[in-house]
């Protein structure tokens, strides 16, 4: 068999609807054989090893458990969904203390049990935060971790195509930037439809202006939506788009799309956001978006809404004062 790296690969929040699906999916596109399933919730996390038993991949070493150091220790790679889960009617944000509490933990396990981590990817809401306060407390090189952001890009994309029903295919270079949450900064300029470009359709009125205006309105309420039509959070695109990211970082395909990762630049400090991304064996590197002045102004927008919940999180204890972060973390 082959396989991108026979390197251990852990999924945190495995009993999930989330890890649960990144662990096949793992599986199907063959990233590794060493694949370590790890959940505090026990009897979900058998039955989802059972599952991936059931479906006989062969030449693999699947192993699960509720010990966090068995999971953790060796670890290579590392994705985490372990977090609450948004509900009908929350935001992103309304998770905040509880999942930047999880997080708090599982940097400190990072630290603790697999130090030498080559990448971890954070889908667990508010991801700017809970991936900010992870890298906080395990000590690692930015570079090193990432968060689910993609996600916003391929709505985008997405509502493209079914806007002017063509192949998605027919849509390139989709991006939205800065916070994962209904604060992100969607750019037209950057994008193209069946190879015109869409800010000068939108001038145009080929997208008259309150079309543009819902459409985008869609792309920053997509989760909303899927929990509206499902009844629960999505689960089947961050499970595909995170260990697609994950991939990457193994060697394989470039991730491309927009990801979330650690920024202090003259323009923006101390925080974790969607830039101009690409992942690859060597992590992930960022550059600044170029927009538009309001698409500009809309990111600046984004960056002081994610200021806020870094600070809240400062006020609330679970991270220390800026000034303080490089004594927990050198390279931050």
């Amino acid at each position: 068999m082959d396989f991108l790296t026979n390197e251990k690969l852990t999924i945190v929040g495995a009993a999930g609807m989330i890890g649960s699906n990144m662990a096949q999916t793992a599986l199907m596109m063959k990233l590794t054989p060493n694949i370590c399933l790890y959940d505090p919730f026990g009897p979900a996390l058998e039955g989802v090893a059972e599952e991936m038993f059931h479906c006989a991949f062969e030449g693999v070493n699947i192993t699960y458990t509720t010990d966090i150091q068995e999971a953790f220790e060796g670890t290579s790679y590392l994705v985490s969904s372990g977090g609450a889960a948004r509900k009908a009617g929350m935001t992103r944000e309304d998770l905040l203390k509880g999942n930047a509490e999880i997080a708090a933990q599982l940097g400190k396990d990072i630290r603790q049990y697999c130090p030498d981590v080559k990448h971890v990817v954070i889908v667990f809401n508010p991801a700017d935060i809970t991936g900010l306060v992870t890298m906080l407390y395990a000590g690692i090189e930015p570079s090193k971790l990432s968060t689910l952001a993609a996600l916003d890009s391929t709505r985008l994309r997405s509502e493209l195509a079914k806007y002017f029903g063509i192949s998605p295919d027919k849509v390139k270079n989709c991006r939205t930037y800065g916070g994962h949450g209904e604060q992100m900064a969607v750019y037209a300029s950057t994008a193209s439809v069946n190879g015109e470009a869409l800010d000068k359709m939108i001038e145009s009125g080929k997208i008259p202006s309150q079309d543009w205006v819902d459409l985008k309105l869609r792309v920053v309420q997509g989760g909303k939506n899927i929990i509206d039509l499902r009844g629960r959070s999505s689960f089947q695109s961050p499970s595909y788009i995170s260990i697609s990211m994950i991939a990457a970082a193994m060697g394989g395909t470039p991730f491309t799309w927009p990801s979330g990762t650690y920024v202090n630049n003259d323009k923006f400090q101390h925080i974790m956001m969607a830039m101009e991304t690409v992942i690859d064996k060597n992590g992930v590197h960022y550059k600044m978006p170029k927009g538009s002045a309001a698409e500009d102004a809309e990111l600046a927008t984004s960056y002081g809404h994610l200021c806020k919940l870094r600070d809240e999180v400062i006020e609330m204890g679970i991270i220390p004062a800026i000034a303080k972060w490089d004594t927990l973390n050198p390279h931050m």
